[in-house]
């Protein structure tokens, strides 16, 4: 390595940041970027560590990428009888740079395989604009793997690919679009970037403001990528960012994945504030070959953060336990491949399938109101009343800022809160359950349907389920937007809304409270200040909560 690589390479690692990271680099022992080891010279060493060097890879269209490239220590067990290794390739995730993986990187080359890290086009110093999985995104996952074979001793016939966000997403176009992939592991990415952006027809603008952000210091955008957010943001063109984002979806193709019979690895947090659990669940399910999904609290990549810093993390052993399995051929996990853990106990349950997760459902009539204007949640049905709500007034219910809300709820299992008794009737309509004798076990997306009654011919109600206890504080359980236009004001319509998945047991002796407004910090709503927006339930269409139990 020249002096100048060198001096290139310390002001990349000044950029990481995660600071015991570079701790982990220069634990290493570099090696001549030519070196490929071969079965012949493999001579065991005792203690040896892997080596690390950076690297330049050109793309097909001249962009270069910059690269770390991790290869086992000679005689390090795991070679065919070439002396290759397998190989993972891990794009960065969005806003950082290849040195993000590094303790994770040094771990799995010393367990026997070749690590390539890349710093995705567009951000810091690779060349190229910002493409968010785009075709020349995906382009580029092809030509590192070649990159990869021609540079390294990787081998061929067992390559995997994982990444964090960005490149979680990235992770599962490259199962979609290279078959030669075998093993992907996509921890807090996307299977539905529509969805993540857009769900309920609502535009989450807090978690695509957080990411221009992140993205504004370290990445040049793209004409595609301002566009799709001038849009966004501007609530405009909407048709546009959605075929922008479906481009850039592996649920648009998830029938390459399971014809190329890739074995996927999925792992997400209940609370990410930028993709909801529920998207993935839904990608989870429509794949048909060796697939395996954890949930755990958290928000976006928040329970993958030790494992930056070299310490054990679940999430990054369960993937490195699945490479294990589909890349050395190491013995099949036997534990079932659905694995939860339960909000807030921190228990863990395992499901043969995602379907298994809510084995039946209550249904819970929404009632009418007390002179406090709360209404009943169960209990003996009632239909023919009605509530009404100013637009576009904020209850002071909301679904918590990005990032913090769930990762709170991780570390100290403090999810958004609200005290039941005084939210605002004007701003927002609240229904509450009798105690529950015993706990219940909530699993799966909780469902809304109600009839709406609006002054105005947009709008978008925000429905937010809360674990109550005996003072009327509330702890959030799950919360979602959804959003209408083109309705004939003072028409009455069916409104259903599907709260986003998680698993959460409610305590004895507390209650179940139901809230609906029309405004949420996280969202871009639809709801004209000071209109007016009714709930009702009529006798032939009752409004009800549908919850999914164990």
């Amino acid at each position: 390595m020249t002096r100048s690589h060198r001096t290139f390479g310390s002001r990349r690692l000044r950029g990481l940041a995660a600071g015991a990271a570079i701790v982990a680099a220069l634990a290493v022992t570099a090696a001549p970027a030519s070196a490929v080891p071969s079965a012949g010279s493999a001579v065991a060493v005792a203690g040896a560590l892997p080596s690390f060097r950076l690297a330049d890879m050109a793309m097909k269209d001249g962009v270069v990428l910059k690269a770390d490239v991790f290869t086992p220590a000679p005689g390090t067990p795991g070679a065919d009888e070439r002396g290759r290794y397998p190989a993972i390739v891990q794009p960065a995730s969005w806003g950082q740079n290849d040195l993000e993986y590094i303790a994770q990187g040094r771990q799995l080359a010393a367990d026997g395989y070749v690590v390539v890290t890349y710093t995705v086009r567009g951000f810091w110093l690779s060349g190229g604009k910002v493409d968010v999985a785009g075709p020349t995104d995906v382009a580029d996952i092809s030509s590192v793997i070649d990159w990869t074979l021609a540079h390294t001793s990787a081998d061929p016939r067992r390559l995997g690919m994982t990444g964090l966000s960005l490149g979680g997403g990235l992770t599962l176009m490259g199962a979609a679009f290279d078959p030669r992939i075998k093993a992907v592991a996509a921890m807090s990415g996307w299977g539905d970037l529509t969805d993540s952006l857009y769900s309920g027809q609502t535009r989450h603008l807090q978690a695509a403001a957080f990411l221009t952000a992140i993205q504004t210091p370290t990445g040049r955008r793209g004409a595609e990528l301002d566009r799709a957010l001038a849009d966004l943001f501007a609530d405009r063109e909407l048709p546009e960012v959605v075929k922008w984002a479906q481009t850039r979806s592996p649920a648009t193709y998830v029938d390459r994945i399971n014809a190329n019979g890739t074995a996927v690895f999925l792992a997400n947090a209940w609370g990410d504030s930028i993709f909801n659990p529920s998207e993935i669940a839904a990608f989870y399910q429509r794949l048909t070959g060796p697939k395996r999904l954890e949930l755990r609290p958290g928000d976006h990549a928040t329970q993958e953060l030790t494992s930056l810093l070299g310490l054990h993390n679940a999430t990054w052993a369960s993937a490195r336990a699945w490479f294990d399995q589909h890349l050395k051929g190491a013995v099949a996990d036997t534990r079932q491949p659905v694995e939860l853990e339960v909000r807030p106990s921190g228990r863990h349950e395992s499901y043969p399938d995602w379907q298994s997760v809510g084995s039946h459902a209550q249904r819970l009539r929404l009632g009418s109101a007390n002179l406090l204007g709360t209404g009943t949640l169960g209990g003996a049905a009632t239909t023919g009343w009605h509530t009404s709500v100013v637009g576009g007034t904020d209850s002071g219910a909301d679904g918590g800022p990005t990032e913090l809300s769930g990762l709170l709820d991780q570390v100290a299992k403090l999810s958004p809160t609200v005290v039941l008794p005084l939210l605002p009737r004007s701003a927002g309509a609240v229904w509450q359950s009798a105690p529950y004798a015993a706990a219940q076990q909530i699993r799966g997306s909780a469902k809304l349907h109600t009839t709406v009654t609006a002054s105005a011919s947009e709008g978008t109600v925000f429905g937010y389920l809360y674990d109550v206890n005996a003072l009327g504080v509330g702890k959030l359980i799950s919360h979602a937007p959804q959003s209408w236009s083109g309705r004939q004001p003072g028409q009455a319509f069916p409104l259903d809304v599907s709260l986003f998945a998680t698993a959460y047991d409610l305590p004895a002796g507390h209650r179940l409270a139901l809230v609906l407004d029309t405004k949420d910090p996280l969202y871009g709503g639809r709801t004209p200040l000071g209109s007016r927006v009714s709930f009702s339930s009529p006798a032939d269409d009752p409004s009800e909560l549908t919850l999914p139990l164990r």
